[in-house]
């Protein structure tokens, strides 16, 4: 079963703060203990909404209309994803529970979605 990890941006990714080295680290051994158990697929991060396009479909058959970033809701923005193939639901859920706050202040939110 194929999942994404869903990381939620936050006002401090969309400023283009970095995470600290203590939280850098904790990711990078997140990430080794995904690789090791072999059900990471792919983790990437995304550049904040500021350099990002939102293509929306507000009519339909007509022209869609473009909107250049930056997105103000952050709440709707994702910072980065992983994506895992493990055997279960619960293994996800297990693995999604494991990983440090993302953003390191307290504002970090994941949301696990299972893949078609």
């Amino acid at each position: 079963m194929l999942f994404m990890l869903v990381v939620k941006a936050s006002k401090n990714s969309e400023a283009n703060h970095l995470p600290s080295p203590e939280l850098m680290e904790a990711m990078t051994r997140y990430n080794e203990e995904l690789m090791k158990a072999g059900v990471r697929v792919m983790a990437k991060g995304l550049h904040s909404s500021s350099n990002g396009i939102r293509i929306s479909f507000p009519k339909q058959g007509e022209k869609p209309i473009v909107t250049v970033g930056p997105f103000t809701a952050t709440q709707e923005l994702i910072a980065g994803f992983i994506l895992i193939e493990v055997n279960s639901r619960e293994e996800a859920i297990e693995w999604a529970m494991r990983m440090p706050d993302p953003q390191g202040h307290g504002e970090g939110q994941i949301e696990l979605r299972q893949v078609f």
